[in-house]
């Protein structure tokens, strides 16, 4: 069962899927997917057209305000993943 934050519409943590991180509800792609992507230099609308296709706009910025709110633990997830010799 999908543990539902009260603040955030679009994200959601299940232990199965992902690790237990906070993703956006209905796909694998992680909150950090999503920053780690607009930290680079994609924008919201080349995250919706391209990157991420499935996700609306308001995902994205759902996502956003998740690391407005979380920052230290999305911050540590991107930079794992931006990390040499990880897969």
């Amino acid at each position: 069962m999908n543990e539902v934050s009260e603040s955030y519409r679009y994200i959601v943590r299940s232990p199965e899927v992902r690790g237990g991180n906070a993703r956006v509800e209905g796909t694998r792609i992680g909150v950090h997917d999503v920053i780690g992507l607009l930290q680079s230099g994609e924008t919201i609308d080349s995250l919706t057209a391209s990157c991420f296709p499935t996700l609306t706009r308001a995902q994205v910025y759902e996502c956003l305000a998740y690391y407005e709110d979380h920052k230290g633990e999305i911050d540590l997830l991107v930079s794992r993943q931006m990390a040499p010799g990880e897969p």
